[in-house]
């Protein structure tokens, strides 16, 4: 049985207090500094290919490159493209690392890499299909 109904939360058409939505985003605020020494120590471990190396750096380096896909300065969808890029190749170096290794270079708890891992698999499907089969062509081992 779920949680009784607060009269004054704010619900969404699902039913879910809508202040959850913005812990989980605090959250995931909060678990940026794992991420970024998990994905470092990650592409330093020997264990991992370099074709899976090369496609976070490839990613990396076209998020540093002024010249974008869709350009940055139309709203939202600018940056959309950089992001879910970013969330694919976070999500593919997890799943080629292993939970493992992962949880070897994981600081924080278990729960947040939870979370971490959802966002990235959900942003990352949220890429248009031949990108996807490209992306994934390019870092079959």
């Amino acid at each position: 049985m779920g949680d009784p109904l607060r009269p004054d939360a704010v619900y969404d058409p699902t039913g879910h207090p809508v202040a959850l939505r913005g812990m989980w985003m605090k959250e995931a605020a909060l678990a940026l500094p794992n991420l970024v020494k998990l994905v470092y120590r990650l592409m330093r471990d020997p264990r991992i290919s370099r074709k899976s190396k090369l496609v976070l750096g490839a990613i990396l380096g076209y998020l540093v490159v002024p010249i974008d896909l869709v350009p940055d300065f139309i709203p939202m969808v600018g940056q959309a493209d950089d992001v879910l890029l970013l969330a694919y190749a976070i999500r593919h170096i997890i799943e080629v690392a292993g939970t493992e290794i992962v949880l070897e270079h994981w600081d924080g708890s278990q729960d947040l890499l939870e979370l971490v891992e959802s966002i990235t698999g959900f942003a990352s499907n949220l890429l248009p299909k031949p990108i996807l089969r490209l992306l994934r062509r390019l870092s079959a081992a």
